[in-house]
């Protein structure tokens, strides 16, 4: 059964600039003597325990105790009000004919209040999300992508995957699925589409108006190498 699966921040919704923006704020405060601005293009798609974990590690201070809680409330805060979808990402969905599904490294609460926002619920609220706090291991492990293929019923092999961060690709691409690195998002620095491919990337699209294209490159490819 080939699904179609979507990461969430910065695939659906364009909220990773937001993410960033809190987080280098809050880590500024409480951890003065890094530059959380360039640790964070580093942690790219990592969950938010993770980030905080990684950065903390480069710092002689020590993270509050209660951190990963008013960070990801205050990061849900701000995407309850800023948040955007992803351009054209909307009328693409309500066109495409296929099993879709949503992997995420963020927290399901997190997930559904973005769809929600940005009025992607009309069309996702019902398709099947799966989170990290759902599966042992987060992203780049590809646990929660071979929780989402078992859970559904299909084959990784009949799985694509769009995907914004370098261990998102990773992911999905060890999961045995075919990856699309998506570049759109405004978070996305100039030559990120060069990480995604040495991840693991099949192809890079920047623009949501391209997928449809690519599902059917996909579709052929899999058509001849199953011939």
């Amino acid at each position: 059964m080939e699904t179609l699966i979507f990461d969430c921040d910065g695939v659906l919704v364009d909220s990773e600039a937001i993410a960033e923006k809190t987080l280098i704020q809050r880590l500024g405060e409480w951890l003065p003597d890094i530059h959380p601005d360039a640790s964070l293009r580093q942690a790219l798609g990592m969950t938010t325990a993770s980030i905080l974990e990684h950065i903390e590690r480069g710092s002689a201070h020590t993270l509050p105790a209660d951190a990963l809680a008013r960070i990801d409330t205050d990061i849900e805060a701000r995407l309850a009000r800023e948040v955007l979808a992803i351009e054209g990402v909307a009328e693409v969905v309500a066109r495409l004919e296929m099993p879709l599904a949503i992997v995420s490294n963020s927290r399901r609460q997190r997930v559904v209040a973005s769809l929600k926002a940005t009025g992607l619920d009309a069309w996702l609220g019902s398709v099947p999300l799966f989170t990290a706090d759902q599966a042992e291991r987060p992203k780049p492990d590809p646990a929660v992508y071979l929780l989402a293929a078992r859970s559904m019923g299909c084959d990784p092999a009949e799985c694509l995957v769009i995907e914004d961060s370098v261990s998102g690709v990773r992911a999905a691409h060890a999961a045995g699925m075919t990856v699309i690195g998506f570049t759109g998002a405004s978070h996305i620095e100039t030559g990120h589409e060069q990480h995604l491919l040495k991840a693991g990337a099949w192809k890079i699209m920047n623009d949501m108006q391209g997928l449809e294209a690519l599902i059917e490159h996909w579709r052929d490819a899999r058509g001849r190498s199953l011939a």
